[in-house]
């Protein structure tokens, strides 16, 4: 399938959203050929480097979709990226290059409870998820946040609980997340968990389901959003190896 064409979009306006929460609304009259129903879905923002050298891109998720915008939210860190850096200083009237979307990732909607976890990279995403669920739903989100200043008023079922994880140094480890969930009372039926987060993270969360809670694939999407002390290139590269790594196990 071939990849939707890239499409220049417009800044219209930014909103600080919490203390290192960034929100950037896009629009322009290239927004007509996104399709509809497309938040959580991921975009590519386009850095263009020169004539001989490669564009960076960077990869984000749409928050809201409106008819004539759309809304993506940057995570602000001590140590800004190219596109952190194009956020914050980003005007009314600044143009961007975007590729995509790429596909919707959803949590599996057909079980008896649910569970979400990710950090602010993926705050995004997990507050779509949680508007999708149904309002019967039950289960947990737990989200890691940079301070207590980042805790976003989300819409999510009443019974679905959420656990804000307070942490303003990143894990090297991972465990901050993982030690958090292995923490929650373990619901009966069938879960369906949506994760993502740091790559050290997401590892140390991928054996806690794949291995102690033995949760299906069908019922376990989970993924790395960004890896600590590495370009996005860089952490495409980990993320690579480690896929690799995993087609060898037995």
């Amino acid at each position: 399938m071939a990849k939707p064409p890239t499409k220049e979009l417009v800044v219209v306006r930014s909103t600080q959203v919490t203390e290192h929460m960034l929100r950037i609304t896009l629009g322009g009259e290239q927004l007509a050929h996104l399709p509809e129903d497309q938040e959580s879905a991921y975009i590519k923002l386009i850095f263009p480097q020169g004539e001989s050298e490669r564009p960076l891109m960077r990869t984000y998720t749409i928050r809201h979709q409106r008819q004539a915008e759309i809304d993506v939210d940057f995570a602000l860190h001590d140590q800004m990226g190219p596109a952190s850096r194009w956020a914050l200083n980003a005007q009314p009237g600044d143009r961007i290059l975007i590729g995509g979307p790429g596909p919707r990732k959803l949590i599996n909607p057909q079980a008896d409870w649910f569970l979400l976890v990710g950090d602010m990279t993926a705050l995004p995403a997990i507050s779509v998820n949680l508007a999708e669920l149904p309002a019967n739903a039950t289960g947990y989100a737990v989200i890691e946040v940079t301070s207590e200043s980042d805790i976003q008023t989300l819409d999510h079922p009443e019974d679905v609980e959420l656990h804000w994880v307070i942490n303003p140094e990143p894990d090297p480890e991972g465990r901050t997340l993982v030690s958090r969930v292995k923490a929650l009372p373990w619901l009966s039926g069938q879960v369906a968990v949506w994760a993502a987060c740091e790559f050290n993270g997401m590892r140390a969360l991928r054996t806690f389901f794949k291995q102690e809670r033995e949760i299906a694939k069908s019922h376990l999407y989970i993924s790395s959003y960004w890896k600590l002390g590495q370009s996005e290139d860089g952490h495409k590269l980990a993320k690579k190896q480690d896929s690799e790594q995993l087609a060898t196990v037995v």
